[in-house]
């Protein structure tokens, strides 16, 4: 394992066997006041649980999936589809404008004309308020 890579610590109910292990083990030391030469046991075989476990149960160490990507419990409904209406969409702005302006004669464009909001420009020639023929 390189300096980098970070240990994997144990997860879920191998944690909790680990702890009681250290718990009971503690508990023996105390009651038998051989703190010492007891601690290095204890010690030995806290890294002896591990080492069967990375042995022989690797998904002891494995991480769970964040609650964003675990799978959904069977307690949620399921969802319904919902239909949705087709909403036609209005015509673009630039198909309401007149081909010339009413005052000068020039070509409107979309491109050329002063937008002055969504739905009203300015004619690019004169500058008078071009009018809107809607469908």
């Amino acid at each position: 394992m390189s300096k980098r890579e970070r240990k994997k610590r144990l997860v879920g109910p191998w944690q909790a066997l680990h702890a009681g292990l250290w718990l009971v083990g503690l508990a023996i030391l105390a009651w038998s006041d051989a703190w010492w030469p007891g601690i290095l046991v204890l010690v030995a075989l806290s890294l002896l649980l591990e080492g069967i476990l990375r042995r022989f149960a690797p998904q002891a160490f494995e991480e769970p999936l964040p609650e964003s990507l675990a799978p959904q419990q069977a307690s949620v409904a399921p969802q319904v589809p919902v239909e949705r209406i087709p909403v036609p969409s209005p015509p673009h702005p630039e198909e309401w404008l007149p081909i010339t302006c009413p005052k000068c004669g020039g070509p409107t464009r979309g491109s050329e004309v002063r937008w002055t909001s969504a739905t009203s420009a300015d004619c690019p020639f004169c500058g008078t308020s071009l009018p809107m023929k809607r469908t």
